[in-house]
């Protein structure tokens, strides 16, 4: 909804800020995006939202794959929490709406997350992901590498 573009935008930013080694795009990337780079974003993807009362604390993202050999996965991406609300459950809420959602239309989740962010694989682990690979230098940002571990979940029995 376009209502919706602002908050987003100001959390992405936020997030691209305080965790820019956590994705793959950049605060320098997006920052200077007029409302409306959001508000596409927002239509190509499904996105959503934890809220503590009325303030958005987190979000997540998800999309399908494309091309008919890989309909059947999809990827949860743009994970953040903002740090008032980290240990209040609003992440694991992310994920579970995430993978409900995932549930109608594909059998497996991917992600990527940091291979230093101990705290995101637990959170990913508690919801059924396991890891099922390694990327080394995944990204670099000011002349460090970043590995990812790669985790997914089946959602069919």
């Amino acid at each position: 909804m376009p209502e919706d573009a602002g908050p987003y935008r100001e959390i992405r930013l936020e997030a691209l800020q305080l965790s820019s080694e956590a994705f793959g795009s950049s605060f320098e990337q997006e920052g200077s995006q007029p409302l409306g780079y959001f508000q596409e974003a927002l239509t190509k993807a499904d996105v959503f939202g934890a809220f503590l009362e009325a303030e958005l604390v987190g979000v997540a993202g998800f999309r399908r794959q494309a091309g008919m050999k890989q309909a059947h996965k999809g990827f949860l991406w743009g994970m953040y929490v903002r740090p008032v609300a980290r240990g209040t459950g609003a992440g694991k809420s992310l994920v579970k709406a995430v993978l409900d959602h995932a549930r109608k239309s594909v059998e497996l989740v991917q992600l990527a997350v940091v291979s230093e962010n101990e705290a995101a694989q637990r959170l990913y682990r508690s919801c059924g992901f396991v890891a099922y690979g390694h990327e080394v230098h995944s990204l670099k940002q000011g002349g460090r590498y970043y590995d990812e571990l790669l985790m997914a979940v089946a959602l069919t029995p």
